[in-house]
């Protein structure tokens, strides 16, 4: 159990003061009816017939005010509920060549704008990651249904690198795990090579880049690994077929989309191509998302339930203290 408001806990001081108080109170009652009975005033078994109800009102109204002190604090507790999620991975090439101007302002500044178009039509069930990847890859933002944690995410992303398409997969799906996945990558060249991460059906990866890959491998032995361990592939292209020269240290380099990479991709991992910049496309993607019911902790705030708690006790202990002793304290 958590507290927003943990300072108010510090009332619980009056707790122990009350019952000192009390406690004070009764001696004094006792010692007055012993004066009484020594007069012979009242009998000396008055207060013994009662027994255990002359305190029990009390005691249920330190409880109501240990609950209400409690409930001031706002507590909030985790708790198992049944909610539609889905996991999705949103991967940036942010390599240099997606500086290129052809498509405007820049390649980045388009996936982008694609990928915040994205994660504000999902809804809030869906857990977003986001993934860079230039020559090696790393997670700017883990699995979140802060989704603003994520569009905060993707506006800091940056320039820099060569292209490992396939370090960009391979990151995406040890978000995706939750672990750093240890693969042996030689064996993913081969024919026969059989690599088992686990099974993660139902997990997405949207891969934005210009398909250009500067690795001898290439992504698609990732992408074979993505299928095995059931997650989808879904890629959007960036660029142009024509291409542009973007200057890399002072190097003038040809780019151009390469979007036969990115459709082999999709193909691989029965995902589906789209190209920057075609909303339909976007919302198909967003249709694929395989949304399931899942169970999972929320902390929630349960300040009604111990305020409820503590009335139902005040309740009960004033309407005891009138039905035993005549009155309310």
């Amino acid at each position: 159990m958590t507290f927003q408001w943990p300072a108010m806990l510090a009332l619980l001081v009056l707790v122990p003061l009350v019952v000192v108080g009390y406690a004070s109170s009764q001696r004094r009652r006792a010692r007055r009816a012993a004066g009484l009975a020594a007069q012979g005033l009242v009998t000396t078994t008055a207060g013994t017939r009662r027994g255990a109800r002359l305190h029990l009102p009390f005691v249920l109204f330190t409880a109501a005010l240990t609950l209400l002190v409690v409930a001031f604090a706002r507590p909030s507790a985790a708790i198992d509920t049944v909610r539609r999620t889905a996991t999705v991975v949103l991967a940036f090439d942010v390599s240099n060549s997606m500086g290129a101007a052809d498509v405007k302002p820049s390649r980045l500044a388009a996936a982008k704008t694609v990928g915040d178009a994205f994660v504000r039509q999902q809804p809030s069930g869906v857990r977003v990651g986001v993934v860079a990847f230039g020559t090696s890859s790393v997670a700017v933002q883990r699995l979140t249904s802060n989704h603003v944690a994520a569009l905060q995410a993707i506006s800091r992303l940056t320039l820099g690198g060569g292209t490992a398409i396939g370090q960009g997969v391979l990151t995406a799906l040890n978000v995706i795990a939750g672990k750093t996945l240890r693969i042996n990558e030689s064996a993913l060249g081969t024919e026969n090579g059989q690599v088992h991460i686990g099974y993660y059906g139902g997990s997405t990866i949207v891969l934005l880049s210009d398909g250009e890959d500067k690795t001898q491998q290439g992504p698609l032995p990732m992408a074979r690994l993505a299928s095995v361990a059931g997650v989808r592939i879904q890629t959007i292209g960036v660029g142009t077929r024509a291409g542009t020269t973007v200057n890399v240290d002072g190097f003038s380099i040809a780019t151009a989309l390469n979007s036969q990479t990115l459709q082999s991709m999709a193909n691989v991992t029965n995902g589906s191509y789209h190209q920057a910049g075609d909303a339909t496309g976007l919302q198909a993607i967003s249709r694929s998302i395989n949304l399931h019911f899942a169970v999972a902790k929320a902390y929630t705030e349960i300040t009604a339930v111990f305020a409820v708690a503590a009335a139902i006790m005040l309740v009960a202990g004033a309407l005891l203290s009138l039905a035993w002793l005549g009155r309310v304290v």
